[in-house]
């Protein structure tokens, strides 16, 4: 093989790095470790020679965790500048500085960095419900006791029992999971839960759907008041009438409101003063 092919074929090993390493990180990285190993000093050397050594390098370098480390995820994860609490009895709605929404569930805690839109690691104690916004060049990351989740998608939630048992529900998208200390990662897929406790990893499926087969407005009124806080006011006229309909239970509330006035012909309000949702 050539040089020239040889350098474009391990340029892309190179290239193959974790998400947690921008475009120009790895591209800065492949330039520095470039001029390094094939300097003209160098080339004095046989190049089957020179190639092997600097592919014996590149994985040592990723064995040893000297370019990146799975198992380093965890370690000084976030030098926490905000704190966030949730002392209520209800959930506490968050933006994040990279616009990305939490959904805070009572006696739960996160916390963050001042440099949180470029570093977006974010530790959780409780639980929450995530709405990442996608943002390739800063990857998210979320830890909680020894787990560590990276987003390659959009929403999911994380709990912490009082087991320290750690529970991570996808609903879209991906994520990767690693726990610290150990080298291998899980990839979730949406209706994928994970979860970690005594050293021990199980990937199983959850229903992420609730399901209204011919039910009335009735009923979709009362699922929203219980699950969003928001009072439902339907005309009586419409009340009984039926609807079949699967709705993600993290569903935007919007979405289902649009949905509904779509399929019967109202216009809605929404009051968030009283946090009230009026259809007409």
């Amino acid at each position: 093989m050539d040089k020239k092919k040889f350098d474009e074929e391990f340029k892309k090993l190179w290239e193959e790095s974790p998400l947690s390493h921008s475009d120009s990180d790895k591209e800065a990285s492949w330039e520095q470790f470039h001029a390094k190993t094939f300097s003209e000093k160098k080339r004095k050397f046989r190049p089957w020679h020179l190639y092997a050594a600097a592919s014996v390098l590149l994985f040592a370098l990723i064995g040893t965790g000297f370019y990146f480390s799975s198992e380093s995820t965890n370690e000084n994860a976030v030098v926490a500048e905000t704190v966030i609490e949730n002392l209520t009895a209800k959930i506490k709605y968050v933006v994040l500085p990279d616009s990305s929404k939490i959904e805070l569930s009572p006696n739960s805690k996160i916390s963050y960095g001042a440099n949180f839109a470029l570093n977006r690691k974010i530790e959780i104690e409780g639980e929450a419900y995530f709405n990442v916004k996608k943002d390739k060049q800063h990857p998210f990351q979320v830890f909680c006791d020894e787990t560590t989740t990276t987003v390659l998608g959009t929403s999911f939630t994380v709990k912490e029992s009082e087991n320290e048992h750690v529970t991570v529900e996808l609903f879209e998208g991906s994520v990767q999971m690693n726990v610290k200390g150990q080298s291998q990662k899980w990839i979730l897929k949406p209706g994928d839960k994970f979860t970690y406790g005594n050293q021990t990893v199980s990937v199983t499926e959850f229903s992420r759907f609730v399901d209204f087969d011919n039910e009335t407005l009735s009923v979709i009124s009362r699922y929203i008041e219980e699950n969003y806080g928001y009072k439902v006011n339907i005309p009586k006229e419409n009340l009984d009438q039926k609807i079949t309909i699967r709705i993600n239970k993290r569903e935007d509330l919007k979405t289902i409101l649009q949905l509904l006035s779509e399929m019967y012909n109202l216009n809605f309000e929404i009051n968030e003063d009283l946090r009230q949702i009026t259809f007409q």
